[in-house]
């Protein structure tokens, strides 16, 4: 979802909690992942691997110049001939302790295993961050979480867009009425459709 999207979204859920939610989580990612440097764990549930989560990150990774951004993805089914940034199996989680932050996206309840993968590494000292359906096993083992309960007005694909671009911003931004939000939306997009500059 580029800028324009995620603006007009956000502008769409104002008067709701959730982008002051996906601001105050991804602020909390960030704090974890960039002072530390000791990488980011990105793992889903064996029916869920949040794949467009860690192609969002790794984008915003590049925008933003803040490379601690960029998750390893860890897969339930990771083989060996996968290309190398999709061969990251569970096994990688037994190794995360100090320093590294692992961010669980659970829409279900996890099985035993992950849950206990999960809770060693937070025993061995990682940070351990939430995005989940509120599950409360899962939000007893996260230092930091942000729930989408089934009925709420967004679901957990919405939220990641949210959260992905909001750990990409360099500050958070100012408050804003209608009128300075269209200006800025025009602004915006000028300079995302305006073309490159001339190379001499």
């Amino acid at each position: 979802m580029d800028a324009v999207r995620v603006a007009l979204l956000r502008e769409v859920l104002a008067g709701t909690e959730w982008p002051g939610a996906a601001r105050r989580f991804a602020g909390a990612l960030r704090s974890s992942v960039v002072p530390h440097r000791g990488g980011l764990l990105l793992v889903g549930t064996e029916e869920y691997e949040p794949w467009h989560l860690a192609a969002h990150l790794v984008d915003e990774a590049a925008w933003s110049g803040l490379p601690e951004l960029a998750p390893t993805l860890v897969r339930h089914r990771a083989r060996p001939d996968d290309p190398a940034h999709l061969a990251v199996g569970l096994g990688r989680l037994t190794a995360a302790g100090r320093g590294t932050t692992l961010l669980m996206v659970a829409p279900e309840r996890p099985d035993a295993g992950l849950l206990q993968r999960v809770h060693d590494a937070r025993r061995a000292g990682a940070t351990v961050l939430s995005l989940d359906g509120g599950d409360a096993e899962v939000r007893g083992l996260a230092h930091e979480t942000l729930t989408v309960a089934e009925g709420a007005e967004v679901d957990l694909d919405t939220v990641q867009h949210l959260v992905s671009a909001a750990a990409g911003e360099n500050s958070l931004p100012s408050p804003r009425g209608s009128r300075r939000f269209r200006d800025r939306l025009a602004d915006l997009a000028d300079r995302l459709t305006a073309p490159p500059p001339a190379r001499w």
